[in-house]
């Protein structure tokens, strides 16, 4: 049976409409969360589970939107998750995205610390990240 060793949550907006965050760069990512697994008395076979919610909004137009998971905090550090996505996006209504991902028998770092980055991506200039947007995790072993 699995027992929690830890949980974290990166919660950068709660609400629908609350931030404005325009993506600056095409194709380059961009940060929207991070969490810290303390590793202390993680036992055999680690299992992290992974979750996130991010909403974007674009004026009138056919937007691809990339979303990556990473162990570590740079996005060429090991890939955990990807997803590309194509979505038609509306002036009026934000498009919510929502993922999961597993990270099976991870390395456990020296230093104790189990770091998950989450960041976007967009093919267009004028995409804006709208709220809400969150980034949480748990290390279960056994």
């Amino acid at each position: 049976m699995g027992r929690l060793i830890d949980g974290k949550t990166s919660q950068n907006a709660s609400y629908g409409n609350s931030i404005a965050i325009p993506i600056l760069v095409v194709d380059a990512p961009e940060l929207f969360g991070q969490i810290g697994l303390n590793t202390a008395g993680v036992g055999a076979t680690p299992r992290v589970q992974l979750k996130g919610t991010i909403a974007l909004q674009l004026p009138l137009a056919l937007l691809g939107i990339t979303i990556t998971v990473v162990r570590g905090t740079a996005p060429t550090d090991p890939l955990v998750y990807s997803l590309n996505s194509t979505f038609e996006l509306s002036i009026t209504t934000a498009q919510i995205l929502t993922f999961s991902a597993d990270d099976y028998n991870p390395p456990i770092p020296d230093d104790g610390l189990l770091v998950y980055t989450a960041f976007v991506s967009s093919n267009l200039l004028g995409t804006i990240r709208v709220g809400p947007e969150n980034f949480d995790g748990i290390l279960i072993s056994e």
